[in-house]
């Protein structure tokens, strides 16, 4: 066991410590900027799969398997590149328009050369490597790192010091809505996801408010979600850690809602039910605060099924020690799953109104668009929001190269002048 603890160790230490950096330039390591993006027949990216951890491929046998390295450039001109490679074999790098056949013979990492790549137009880079043919072992070996320099040098990419899982995810980009200065207590909004936008493992949360959120999620090969979930005042990322006297309570839930705990990002009480939403069809979310007694908050949360066309009720919490209105409205977009986040998500956000305590419907017509730590360190620049169309938008992953300045305001057109129809009678 100590032995195979060593061993562990002595992979990631080869993996990160580079002694040549900083005169190479940048370092674009396996573990955060790198996916398998084809498989061979019969199979998926799980058989292929980078361990993070420890900056290594794992099951690389196949000449069908890609693994794609993705690194920003933000000057022109000449590329350098080499990987830290390790293996047996005869493996082939593509980028920029040009292939090149490596020869690996080494049962550490070392140093292996690529070449000289002409850069013309700065942008994101996608750099493909698969093998052709194993000489000695099981597999192909492994490429734990890309050294990138020249006139290129530093480009963008997650940085070995910042966390894989989330930069392997990709920024999560929100919109912030402006509302009136009036108590607030219900905030309505509808989604549009297109059909490219329509990725497994994204969330698009239509209504955020400040002790949670509530939205759709695509969780293929699992059924579609509607999610609802409210923070617990006592800040853990354990549920099992909360008092009784600070835990959400549930006041109601809809049929067929589940019903559980959440943890790992804040805890608290969690619902959702299975909704088979379609891309391209106008989804439509009602989201209720209010004070309550007892210095409690009541948080109510509300579907329009299309398929019947009425409002059906997901669920209703209590949060103790918490009095206020509907705060923070905002919706956002972002991908669960670190495998996938070399793909590019994108939704509409129309349509928004505030209804306020003495209820008056009042139009929300102005977003401010940020993105998380991912974007706001520069370790991915693929993400962007503003107005298309009616409303506003929010896109991110899949290395594109235009992004939007995290902070920046907008006003939508859309509907202004007809309040949602919702008759607060006849909810449940």
């Amino acid at each position: 066991m100590k032995k195979r603890r060593l061993l562990l160790v002595l992979v990631a230490v080869l993996c990160y410590v580079v002694p040549s950096v900083a005169q190479d330039g940048s370092v674009v390591t396996l573990a955060g900027n790198a996916y398998v993006t084809a498989a061979s027949e019969g199979s998926d990216a799980k058989n292929v799969f980078i361990d993070e951890q420890h900056c290594a491929l794992r099951n690389w046998d196949s000449t069908d398997d890609v693994v794609s390295f993705y690194f920003k450039t933000e000057k022109s001109g000449k590329m350098r590149v080499a990987l830290r490679a390790k293996g047996h074999s005869q493996i082939e790098v593509s980028l920029l328009g040009k292939k090149k056949k490596i020869k690996l013979d080494s049962d550490t990492l070392s140093r292996v050369e690529v070449g000289t790549f002409k850069v013309k137009t700065p942008g994101y880079v996608k750099m493909d490597v698969r093998g052709i043919k194993i000489k000695e072992g099981a597999d192909f070996g492994n490429v734990s790192t890309v050294f990138v320099g020249g006139d290129v040098a530093p480009v963008v990419c997650v940085a070995p010091d910042f966390s894989t899982h989330f930069g392997r995810r990709g920024p999560s980009v929100h919109m912030g809505y402006s509302l009136p200065k009036e108590d607030v207590e219900w905030f309505y909004n509808e989604v549009i996801v297109p059909e490219e936008g329509d990725i497994p493992s994204s969330y698009y949360m239509a209504c955020g408010f400040g002790q949670g959120y509530f939205g759709m999620q695509n969780n293929s090969p699992y059924p579609r979600r509607v999610l609802f979930s409210v923070w617990s005042p006592f800040e853990t990322d354990n549920p099992a850690d909360i008092p009784d006297s600070l835990r959400v309570q549930l006041v109601k839930k809809g049929e067929n809602v589940k019903i559980n705990d959440f943890g790992n990002e804040g805890s608290g009480g969690q619902s959702y039910m299975h909704y088979d939403w379609k891309a391209g069809e106008r989804c439509r979310f009602l989201m209720g605060v209010h004070p309550d007694s007892d210095n409690s908050t009541v948080y109510t949360a509300y579907f329009y099924d299309n398929h019947q066309n009425k409002w059906v009720l997901v669920a209703s919490w209590r949060r103790p020690k918490t009095t206020t209105w509907y705060t923070n409205a905002h919706s956002f977009l972002e991908n669960f799953n670190p495998v996938m986040g070399y793909i590019n998500r994108k939704a509409y956000y129309c349509n928004q109104w505030a209804r306020t305590a003495d209820g008056r419907w009042i139009p929300l017509t102005r977003g401010r668009f940020t993105c998380d730590t991912t974007g706001h360190y520069r370790h991915r620049l693929d993400y962007t929001g503003g107005v298309e169309g009616e409303g506003f938008f929010l896109s991110m992953g899949g290395f594109f190269d235009e992004y939007m300045t995290s902070g920046t305001w907008f006003e939508r057109a859309g509907n202004t002048t007809e309040a949602p129809d919702v008759d607060f009678s006849t909810l449940e």
